[in-house]
């Protein structure tokens, strides 16, 4: 699995920045209710957060328990439940970026309207919920960074190089090694 590309995740934000802008505008112009999510979505994204945290926590103790001069009691890892503790922090970082860019896009159109309003709880709960957003998108790639486990330095099938195989060995599990000659 490839790790999360920050540039792929910015163009997602800006463009659900454009979009939730838009939104608000033609919300606001046939009077409309602002498509912000309910303060409730915080304790949603709350317990996504946690959830991810503590499911990161749990292969990273496994990771660094597994280094050379560890003292710590070697344990099995589930490889399914470390595949989907990344497929959630992965889903927890672009689930943020949308809340991100969606409520700064409202959050934008609020303040062009500051000095009218007499309430302010709209912007106030849109900037929480990108607020909200942000925290899932580092919590996110904090848990897929403990993810990733670093390859060996004792395996035999390295050729001087981190992470290539030997000559005339297999790279992967079902693929031919190349004899050379």
């Amino acid at each position: 699995m490839n790790p999360i590309n920050p540039l792929r995740l910015l163009l997602i934000c800006v463009i659900l920045t454009v979009a939730g802008w838009s939104a608000t505008v033609v919300t606001s112009r046939y009077s409309m209710a602002t498509p912000v999510l309910p303060a409730t979505a915080l304790a949603t994204m709350g317990v996504i957060v946690i959830i991810t945290l503590i499911l990161g926590i749990r292969i990273l103790r496994w990771r660094n328990s597994h280094k050379p001069n560890s003292t710590a009691k070697k344990t099995q890892l589930d490889p399914l439940m470390a595949a989907r503790t990344l497929v959630l922090a992965q889903a927890c970082a672009y689930a943020g970026t949308v809340l991100l860019g969606w409520h700064i896009g409202i959050f934008l159109d609020q303040l062009r309207i500051w000095s009218m309003r007499s309430d302010q709880g709209i912007t106030w709960l849109a900037l929480a919920m990108a607020g909200g957003g942000l925290v899932m998108i580092v919590v996110g790639l904090i848990v897929e960074r403990f993810c990733k486990i670093p390859p060996e330095d004792s395996d035999p099938n390295l050729d001087g190089k981190k992470g290539r195989p030997a000559r005339g060995e297999a790279a992967g599990e079902g693929e031919y090694a190349y004899r050379g000659d």
